[in-house]
């Protein structure tokens, strides 16, 4: 939570990562991992998450208990209960400001590929899941710079009958403070009214 008078909210990347780097095939995850979607929903519960259009139409709905803020260039886009931005700029202003009203201390940024790789110089933490698999796919997780990225936690995950996979969750924190460029500059979102929106 955020301390009376603390205002600055990281920016925190979530991805599950294949051993070869692939995160995504025909916009969905090569892989069933059902332990990690618990792991994600307790890490993003009660905070904004960003992600691109097509990780939401993959989801297919809001995420409960979050704001879901998806940055799309469609004009035409819209969906109940989530807000929609043009930008990742736009996107990471709508979810600060959203995660300053609930007193959460993080905006979790939740894909896709393009996303990612926009949102590194920006972010303060990674959170990665890393799938021990070399699935085919056509997106993938940018480089981790180990001059930019220390790692400070790692366990190996419990496998259970509904994981295909064995996995790793480790985090990474920030070792150089990031682009302050920032958070872009606050513009008016569109936003669907409906239930799951704040």
């Amino acid at each position: 939570m955020v301390r009376p008078g603390m205002t600055r909210i990281a920016l925190v990347i979530v991805a599950a990562v294949a051993d070869n780097g692939v995160i995504g095939r025909a916009g969905a995850l090569p892989w069933r991992l059902k332990s990690d979607l618990r792991h994600f929903r307790a890490l993003t519960l009660g905070h904004p998450v960003v992600m691109g259009r097509k990780t939401f139409v993959s989801i297919g709905k809001p995420l409960p208990g979050r704001t879901t803020v998806v940055v799309t260039r469609d004009p035409a886009f819209g969906a109940p209960g989530v807000a929609a931005a043009p930008d990742l700029g736009t996107a990471l202003a709508v979810a600060r400001a959203d995660a300053l009203r609930r007193g959460a201390d993080a905006v979790m940024l939740a894909g896709g590929g393009e996303l990612y790789a926009e949102a590194m110089e920006l972010a303060d933490r990674l959170e990665i899941t890393r799938v021990h698999t070399r699935p085919v796919g056509d997106a993938a997780f940018p480089g981790i710079d180990p001059t930019l990225w220390r790692e400070t936690a790692r366990r190996a995950g419990t496998q259970g009958p509904e994981d295909e996979v064995p996995f790793t969750v480790c985090t990474f924190e920030r070792t150089i403070p990031p682009s302050a460029s920032d958070r872009g500059a606050a513009a008016s979102p569109r936003v669907e009214t409906g239930v799951g929106f704040l």
